[in-house]
């Protein structure tokens, strides 16, 4: 009898429209409408917005590798090099754009392999970095080992974009073709722990990569970099912990637009506005490449790709909010739009930031961004 009485009410659960049915492993589960509409958002964030960013970051971080080789290559042959100086802060900027536009979805591997830190921490320990550049028994382990070395033995302060950023750039220019041969090999392996870690953040979302990228996180042992997890299929199929509905995973995707959002207001943006400590002065993100305000649009670009979708037609949380509650959707969307627009009317920042009107103006406007996110789209999806 109980057996009858659970499916006459599943029956008639799917036959009043609030739930669909569905079989999985022979028995059948009732599905909230609510989870249906959110389960739709899930493929499309993954493929287009999350995996498709770190596909493009992790293809230019391989251009970029190729470059800086060739630019310790010339400087040993004492050949010019000025071209390529060029060419690699260019395609440190297109990988400096995908990181950027990431950052709305720093949790998962990001985050629980410390990767964020590892490529994106600032300012640099500049006396540190020139103790090693003056080292000959550091360098020779660099010079030997190069990635594996550095990723293995360097504070975060020493490593990653801007650590890149410092020899490619000055004062927002290419760099002048002044590297020592020290500076080429420090480089070089830099950047090659920068991309091993693009290709990760692909591996750890997609659960695997092309042959090309997997021989750069091999070594000649078969040892592999890689983590074995596919965060993709964690949110697909709802096989992780800390997301065990669609609903866990929509509110992930908008808290992780919250925290950049948060981070751009009150600490990218905020420090150098207030410059209350020497800290605060020199806590800007880019200051060799003056790519400041850069980063941050393509933040809060993150935060419309991940809200809005990357693809034009995907399903998306904004679809959901829209269908219930459309005057905060036009808010939401605005915000976006307008903290874009408010960043790019910043000029100096690298310089003048203190105290600036317009940066407090993009701030302001971020914050309300943050607060329309968290107080009004977070307490709709828990509805």
């Amino acid at each position: 009898m109980k057996k009858i009485f659970n499916f006459a009410l599943i029956a008639a659960i799917c036959g009043i429209g609030f739930a669909s049915c569905e079989t999985k492993n022979g028995e059948q589960t009732v599905t909230s409408d609510k989870e249906n509409e959110l389960k739709k958002v899930v493929a499309p964030y993954i493929n287009n917005t999350v995996i498709a960013t770190y596909s493009a970051m992790a293809d230019e971080g391989i251009v970029l590798y190729d470059k800086v080789q060739a630019i310790q290559k010339a400087i040993e042959e004492q050949k010019d090099y000025a071209d390529l100086m060029q060419e690699a802060g260019e395609s440190w900027r297109r990988m400096r754009h995908h990181w950027e536009q990431s950052e709305a979805f720093l949790y998962g591997p990001a985050d629980k392999h410390y990767i964020d830190p590892h490529i994106d921490s600032w300012p640099l320990d500049i006396n540190k970095m020139n103790a090693y550049l003056a080292s000959p028994e550091i360098m020779k382990m660099i010079e030997e080992e190069g990635g594996d070395f550095v990723r293995s033995t360097f504070s975060y302060a020493l490593l990653g974009f801007h650590a890149a950023e410092f020899f490619l750039f000055e004062a927002g220019e290419y760099h002048k073709t002044n590297l020592t041969h020290a500076q080429a090999v420090y480089l070089t392996a830099i950047v090659e722990d920068l991309m091993q870690q693009a290709i990760l953040l692909e591996d750890c979302w997609a659960g695997g990569v092309s042959k090309e990228k997997d021989a750069y996180i091999t070594d000649e042992e078969g040892e592999s970099l890689s983590h074995g997890e596919n965060y993709g299929e964690y949110f697909l199929n709802l096989t992780y912990p800390e997301w065990k509905t669609y609903q866990a995973v929509a509110e992930q995707i908008v808290t992780g637009c919250v925290d950049i959002a948060g981070e751009v207001a009150d600490l990218k943006m905020g420090k150098p506005y207030r410059s209350a400590s020497l800290e605060d002065q020199e806590y800007i993100e880019s200051p060799y490449s003056y790519t400041s305000t850069i980063d941050f649009q393509d933040n809060i670009i993150s935060i419309r790709n991940a809200y809005c979708g990357a693809k034009q037609g995907d399903a998306c949380i904004a679809d959901y909010v829209k269908a219930r509650d459309s005057k905060l959707n036009d808010k939401v969307v605005a915000a976006i739009n307008q903290s874009i627009e408010l960043i790019a009317k910043i000029q100096n920042f690298e310089t003048n930031a203190k105290g600036d009107a317009a940066v407090k103006a993009a701030i302001d406007q971020v914050k309300e961004l943050e607060d329309l996110l968290d107080g009004e789209v977070m307490p709709l999806l828990a509805k």
